[in-house]
């Protein structure tokens, strides 16, 4: 649905439209803030509850997905931020499904194994170098729509991708995680 044609709808359609637009990609991002299934989806109901409360200050100078990704990003560091966050640790492992190919099931069961590997390594990142690889590699995102959305210089998203990849290479060899 066109831009154009979401701005002549009410604001409970809109909402059902960025929900079920959007509505995976911001749990997947809350979840490579807090690490824990369940409060992502908490974190995600309350991310849709401010996009409702605030429909009337979009200004449509971006896209409803630049603007729910700002909303998210947003909200997910102000709950890090907080005291009962850093106070409370929990963990539950989520897996993150992306594409649909078709391979023999052990080619899958070993894919799958590898990939959870690979994303238990990058949730041991630093949440500056953990943020760029989710938004560059799992939400397709280019540097210039992450630096945006982060609020930060391009060269900055590339320095820490850079760091990032350094980091994962280093722990994917057996060593540790410089932060």
């Amino acid at each position: 649905m066109s831009e154009e044609q979401m701005k002549r709808r009410t604001d409970k359609e809109i909402l059902v439209d960025l929900m079920e637009s959007y509505g995976d990609m911001v749990v997947r991002v809350a979840f490579t803030y807090v690490k824990d299934q369940q409060l992502a989806e908490d974190l995600a109901q309350e991310v849709f509850i401010r996009c409702y409360q605030h429909l009337h200050t979009f200004e449509h100078r971006s896209s409803y997905k630049t603007w729910v990704y700002r909303i998210t990003v947003n909200h997910c560091k102000d709950h890090v931020r907080s005291w009962s966050f850093r106070n409370l640790i929990p963990f539950e492992p989520m897996k993150i499904e992306k594409g649909d190919q078709s391979h023999s099931v052990s080619e899958e069961i070993l894919k799958e194994e590898e990939n959870q590997v690979l994303f238990q390594k990058v949730l041991k990142l630093s949440l500056k170098l953990r943020e760029v690889i989710i938004f560059y590699y799992y939400e397709e995102l280019s540097v210039e729509e992450i630096a945006d959305l982060l609020s930060v210089n391009v060269n900055t998203v590339k320095t820490r991708l850079y760091r990032a990849r350094n980091s994962l290479k280093r722990m994917l060899k057996g060593g540790g995680v410089i932060e």
